[in-house]
């Protein structure tokens, strides 16, 4: 198999979720540091745009968005397996809620409790990526903001009520890492995520469990090594058009393709595969060749350029 390479940086909370799952799993990998924020052109090279973080790259296939990387370390190293008793739909259906519902607030608290501190680099990139923000009124939401976060802690708890050692068994799972990564990110940047937490014994205990499972064997790499690679590689073929799709796209057909949340970059490339969950789009690039970007299909829109 080609080598894992994770384009990502150590304070993402997002990127944290693909390292558990590396670790979970544990698997080697190549990391490769991007910005902290933009511009990103070694990172834009591969995507077409996509600014997000982390993405995953495999040879020429590059693969956002952190739903469709457990898909696709599943399908390529299926044990240990990333769905313990068989909760697939449920694991994956629970990444919008840890993604929106649980992360907002500490992203929220984040922002409104250190946002004097903060560089002016990061604040200004910040505003302009986190469009569910109001940056002028975050001070007066932190009350709110802290209320949030502290019942969504409180559903995990309650999860773990019973004493099992994971949220959906004795197994570690896609589902525990969902619920981690929010609280990784308090943690290491809300001031008062200690009081927030104080309460719940039990998630304290299974944040341990999650963190002795690591990150795998991480070695660096540059992005101009990255680059090469997809430069010398050839992207895994396309899967064709579902039938049923409703959009009435064909292979071959101009496309755009842009999350529907925030950070909606429009990634423009040659439609190969649009399925039921994923679209993939070939493009060029004169820093790393011909690559096949891979999104999943919830969360993004797809519609024929123009």
């Amino acid at each position: 198999m080609a080598e894992l390479i994770l384009h990502h940086f150590d304070l993402s909370p997002f990127a944290e979720k693909a390292r558990l799952m590396l670790g979970l799993k544990g698997l080697a990998w190549r990391s490769v540091e991007i910005p902290l924020v933009m511009p990103k052109p070694d990172l834009t090279a591969l995507t077409g745009g996509y600014r997000k973080t982390p993405v995953l790259q495999v040879g020429a296939d590059v693969y956002c968005d952190t739903k469709l990387i457990a898909v696709e370390l599943e399908r390529r190293c299926p044990t240990p397996t990333l769905f313990p008793g068989g909760h697939r739909g449920l694991a994956l259906a629970l990444s919008a809620w840890s993604d929106r519902a649980f992360f907002d607030p500490g992203a929220g608290l984040s922002m409104g409790l250190n946002k004097r501190g903060l560089p002016d680099a990061i604040l200004k990139d910040r505003k302009a990526f986190f469009n569910f923000m109001d940056f002028d009124v975050l001070e007066a939401e932190i009350p709110h903001l802290t209320t949030q976060l502290r019942a969504q802690a409180d559903l995990v708890e309650q999860q773990l009520a019973d004493g099992r050692a994971f949220l959906l068994g004795d197994a570690p799972g896609l589902a525990d890492v969902n619920a981690y990564f929010p609280v990784w990110m308090a943690r290491g940047n809300v001031p008062t995520a200690g009081e927030i937490f104080a309460p719940y014994a039990r998630l304290a205990h299974w944040e341990s469990r999650m963190r002795a499972l690591g990150h795998g064997t991480r070695r660096e790499m540059t992005a101009a090594e990255a680059h090469a690679i997809a430069r010398a590689s050839e992207p895994e073929p396309g899967q064709g058009v579902d039938p049923a799709d409703a959009l009435g796209l064909a292979v071959g057909d101009a496309v755009v393709v842009t999350p529907d949340d925030y950070g909606k970059v429009p990634v423009h490339g040659e439609l190969l595969t649009l399925q039921l969950h994923e679209v993939a789009v070939r493009r060029t690039d004169p820093k790393c060749g011909t690559v096949v970007v891979h999104f999943p299909r919830i969360g993004y829109r797809v519609e024929r350029a123009a």
